[in-house]
């Protein structure tokens, strides 16, 4: 079973929101995915990004005018 965790990171800036996010997957354990609420424009951009670079599954779920809801896959 699959469980989730969940990261308001709304007006967290730039990096800070991408840190925040790297601590929290590295707590994740081995069935939980991490769902993550981010404002739109560059902490979007950034963070999309970085989790690219990173090699992480992730699918948007969730987008208004503000913010976005992406879904992190854990693959440990």
């Amino acid at each position: 079973m699959t469980s989730l965790k969940y990261l308001d990171l709304k007006s967290v800036p730039c990096p800070l929101n991408v840190v925040k996010i790297k601590l929290a997957l590295e707590k994740l354990s081995k069935n939980e995915n991490l769902i993550v609420d981010l404002d739109k424009g560059e902490p979007q951009e950034m963070v999309l990004n970085n989790l690219k670079e990173m090699g992480c599954l992730f699918k948007q779920i969730k987008e208004n005018e503000k913010f976005i809801k992406i879904k992190i896959l854990n693959e440990n």
